[in-house]
């Protein structure tokens, strides 16, 4: 069983610091707050400001193969600028084709990005993950052993209606292993595209395209591939308190095509982004 996130991948000179993400300021000339960095299976460019923590859980059910994942996420920015950004991510899974294993902890990843550009047209910023291996690869709950995977998330806003993101990315675990305990090296890949269209600040429409290419292991040093393709439309809106907290719900209904023909689900979103340290300007 493979997990993808969206969450949630090279430097050059340093560029001039980054412009402040406009879509989380709120000031009287600029209007209320918008909805951003709360997309589903893809990632976004978008670092935290700083001060500004956000907690994201996420639950996905597929009813074809019976695979529940439950994910959350905390991101931290820790400078100033703010161009570093540290986050880990938890998983709790059940592996339909385990069926007596039922639901528990899956693999661990501890994430850092580094926005490299982020201005009021378009934001990029890689990321690297190392992969904990936390789960039980017996039962279809993890990898069975540690790994590193790259993402490169790039945000384009087109007009004040229309926003963009494009993801490509790989995993690499060196000594992967099937439930009987068998290792081999395994690579994966992902693309992605999302529209997000924004007929209001404080709700947003949303279609992701979502590709993965895994590999499994089979025997001793052997894999075999396999290729996933969803399409995952849904909405997400936003409720903005006074102190600067931020709660977004979203759902969304995956949907398998080509490789992944009949595939049906639901996913559910939940973040919650409020200031600590310092309050965010009014």
């Amino acid at each position: 069983m493979s997990f993808s996130w969206g969450g949630y991948s090279w430097a050059q000179e340093t560029p001039p610091p980054p412009a402040t993400k406009n879509t989380k300021e709120s000031t009287k000339e600029e209007g209320p707050p918008e909805i951003a960095d709360n997309s589903f299976l893809i990632e976004e460019a978008y670092n935290q400001e700083y001060g500004v923590v956000q907690h994201i859980q996420a639950f996905s059910r597929m009813w074809d193969s019976g695979d529940y994942v439950y994910s959350f996420i905390q991101e931290w920015p820790f400078n100033p600028a703010p161009r570093h950004q540290l986050s880990y991510t938890i998983f709790a899974a059940r592996a339909g084709g385990f069926p007596g294993s039922g639901f528990g902890i899956g693999d661990i990843a501890l994430n850092y990005r580094y926005q490299v550009v982020q201005n009021d047209r378009w934001a990029f910023a890689p990321r690297v993950s190392v992969l904990l291996p936390a789960g039980d690869s017996t039962v279809g709950r993890g990898s069975g052993g540690a790994g590193v995977q790259f993402n490169l998330p790039v945000s384009v806003t087109h007009s004040k209606w229309l926003v963009t993101h494009w993801n490509l990315g790989a995993t690499i675990i060196p000594d992967a292993k099937n439930p009987a305990g068998q290792s081999a090296a395994v690579h994966g890949f992902n693309a992605g595209q999302s529209f997000i269209y924004k007929p209001h600040h404080r709700f947003n429409l949303m279609l992701e395209t979502v590709y993965n290419s895994t590999e499994g292991v089979i025997t001793p040093g052997k894999t075999q591939r396999e290729h996933s393709l969803l399409l995952n439309p849904g909405f997400r809106w936003a409720y903005n308190l006074k102190n600067g907290t931020q709660i977004v719900p979203g759902i969304s209904m995956p949907l398998g095509i080509g490789p992944s023909s009949g595939a049906r689900g639901i996913f559910l979103y939940f973040s919650i982004e409020h200031p600590f340290g310092k309050r965010r300007d009014k």
